[in-house]
C-alpha cells in the first residue's frame, strides 16, 4: 500500500508556473505508475497527465500538452508536475495517483489516491 501526499498548489495568475509534489510512503513507489487528474467545481474528475514506473513513457491530456510536464525521481518517492502558461480553466483540485497495473488515463484504473491540492489561476 502507499500514501500520497500533494503540495505546491496556491493562487497564481494567468500565465504564471507552479509545480506541484506528490510525496509517497513506501519502499516500492518504484514499481507504480502514477498519474495527474483534476477536478474542477461543478466537474468531473478528468486525467492530467501520467507516467511509467521508470519515467520511460509520458501521457497528456491534449488540454495540457506542452504546458505541463511529468516527471519523478524514484529516489525519492516523487511524482512532480510542472504546470507553465496556466490559464483560469485550469483551476481545479489536483489529485495524483497510483497504479500497480498499466499506466492509464482513466481514475478507475489507479488504486491509490492523494487528497489533492488547490490550484487557482486568475485572469
Amino acid at each position: 500500500q502507499v500514501q500520497l501526499v500533494e503540495s505546491g498548489g496556491g493562487l497564481v495568475q494567468a500565465g504564471g508556473s507552479l509545480r506541484l509534489s506528490c510525496a509517497a510512503s513506501g519502499r516500492t513507489f518504484s514499481s507504480y505508475a502514477m498519474g495527474w487528474f483534476r477536478q474542477a467545481p461543478g466537474k468531473e474528475r478528468e486525467f492530467v497527465a501520467a507516467i511509467t514506473w521508470s519515467g520511460g513513457s509520458l501521457y497528456y491530456a491534449d488540454s495540457v500538452k506542452g504546458r505541463f510536464t511529468i516527471s519523478r525521481d524514484n529516489a525519492k518517492n516523487t511524482v512532480y508536475l510542472q504546470m507553465n502558461s496556466l490559464k483560469p480553466e485550469d483551476t481545479a483540485v489536483y489529485y495524483c495517483a497510483a497504479t500497480t497495473g498499466v499506466v492509464g488515463v482513466h481514475g478507475y484504473e489507479y488504486d491509490y489516491w492523494g487528497q489533492g491540492t488547490q490550484v487557482t489561476v486568475s485572469s
